[in-house]
């Protein structure tokens, strides 16, 4: 049950409350905070705290007189942190999650909370109850220099599952479970990952909304308490050539009526005609989406055969080298697994580019391909054919180029998002693409 402003305040003051943080993020989906005083928190839980908006990636508007903009908290979001996450914090610490708005008080269009939000409405009015998204977000622990500068040194040589002494990283993963269960998380496993230094913790599903703040919640406090002990959290997607990199498997249903509207008993390997064209519209629109659920140059650096990372579009109800799986739980747990997505993507921006994609294979009445029950690596052209099978983005450009085509997402982003996304993209490709890296110098230098 959402809370009042008096009952917030309430908290805030019981609670011995010293700063309260109003988070938001920026359109690449990394985390800022205005921090305020206590004597300004009736100010703020009323929405009228004001910041420069084009200091802010992606939130900039030509008119400097049009860079103000009000942070609109959303009470629902409301956390206080628990003592031990910020052990130099002079005092309590909470924080609650806020929409932008222009000064009249007018939802800000480029803001990545309220482009989810937007897309939220929509399904509602085709009469979903919601989209409920369970995430599986991995990242690495790496050594820190005694300067505190990151390394790529992973410190351990553990492996899926594996228990200390060989998994280093066990006594920080604790640390980060028992500080996100502190912030009322339901986390579901937690465990080391198949690569050095690489972990992963799962927490419950929960309406897409809900599940993107989580999201940026979880990296904040895998990061602060990474720097508690010493070590650098990344959640960059490939910081290792020759090792699995990291990615952030999504899983994806409807609800109807409250009912899981992707189940149907007597259907085809039981889903009803809503998952299958669901399923149908991810097909559809990977191409065009990736540039947003896989935004970094290095994204791509995941994305290659042999490191149970998708390269293909293509689906399947078991096997998971396709880009697609459906778990074989049944009921209320029926759900298709989306294994594109990476964790440096903005939660806002991808979430509202996968559900965009669902919507239209929904409206487009899309069939999908028979799904694929091998590995999807192994396919002969011949079956390439016949299961409709093709090579996803390989470079950002290419992603970036599929986005520019894609008339779906570029809408469910909306101008100003799609706008400076895009440019922020395109400079961030020029530069990596222009500039000369050590494996060129390695490779020609003495040659030619």
């Amino acid at each position: 049950m959402a809370k009042s402003k008096t009952e917030l305040l309430q908290e805030l003051k019981t609670g011995d409350v010293r700063f309260l943080r109003l988070q938001f993020t920026d359109i690449l989906g990394i985390n800022k905070v205005v921090e305020l005083p206590a004597s300004q928190f009736e100010k703020a839980l009323d929405g009228e705290i004001v910041f420069d908006g084009s200091s802010i990636e992606g939130f900039g508007r030509n008119e400097v007189e049009e860079s103000d903009m009000l942070l609109r908290p959303d009470y629902d979001t409301f956390l206080v942190y628990p003592a031990g996450l910020e052990p130099t914090a002079r005092g309590t610490v909470a924080r609650l999650i806020c929409d932008v708005a222009d000064t009249s008080g007018k939802p800000f269009e480029g803001d990545p909370r309220q482009t989810l939000k937007r897309q939220i409405e929509r399904l509602k009015k085709k009469g979903f109850d919601n989209f409920f998204v369970g995430a599986e977000p991995e990242f690495f622990l790496f050594a820190r220099t005694p300067e505190g500068s990151p390394t790529t040194r992973t410190y351990d040589r553990a492996g899926y599952f594996d228990l200390a002494p060989t998994d280093k990283g066990e006594e920080a993963r604790q640390d980060m479970v028992n500080i996100l269960v502190a912030l009322g998380f339901q986390i579901e496993a937690a465990h080391h990952e198949g690569a050095p230094g690489q972990h992963e913790i799962d927490f419950k599903y929960a309406e897409a909304l809900q599940t993107a703040d989580n999201l940026t919640t979880f990296k904040f406090v895998v990061k602060r308490v990474a720097i508690n002990h010493g070590l650098h959290a990344a959640f960059m997607p490939k910081p290792i050539a020759g090792i699995n990199g990291s990615g952030m498997h999504l899983h994806l249903s409807l609800f109807k009526g409250g009912q899981n509207a992707f189940l149907e008993a007597k259907g085809q390997y039981q889903l009803s005609k809503t998952a299958l064209q669901f399923i149908a519209g991810l097909l559809e629109h990977a191409n065009g989406m990736m540039a947003v659920t896989n935004p970094l140059v290095n994204s791509y650096k995941r994305l290659t055969p042999g490191y149970e990372a998708p390269t293909s579009v293509a689906w399947s109800v078991s096997h998971r080298s396709a880009m697609i799986r459906v778990p074989k739980r049944r009921g209320v747990g029926t759900r298709a697994e989306f294994r594109i997505p990476d964790p440096s993507s903005n939660p806002y921006l991808a979430l509202t580019a996968i559900l965009a994609a669902g919507l239209d294979g929904i409206e487009g009445n899309l069939t999908p391909p028979p799904p694929i029950e091998r590995s999807v690596y192994d396919l002969s052209v011949r079956d390439r054919r016949k299961y409709r099978v093709s090579e996803l983005p390989v470079t950002l450009g290419e992603a970036l180029e599929a986005l520019r085509k894609n008339r779906v997402i570029r809408e469910a982003l909306g101008k100003d998002v799609y706008d400076n996304f895009l440019q922020a993209k395109e400079i961030e490709w020029r530069s990596y693409r222009t500039a000369v890296h050590q494996w060129e110098l390695d490779q020609y230098l003495a040659e030619y």
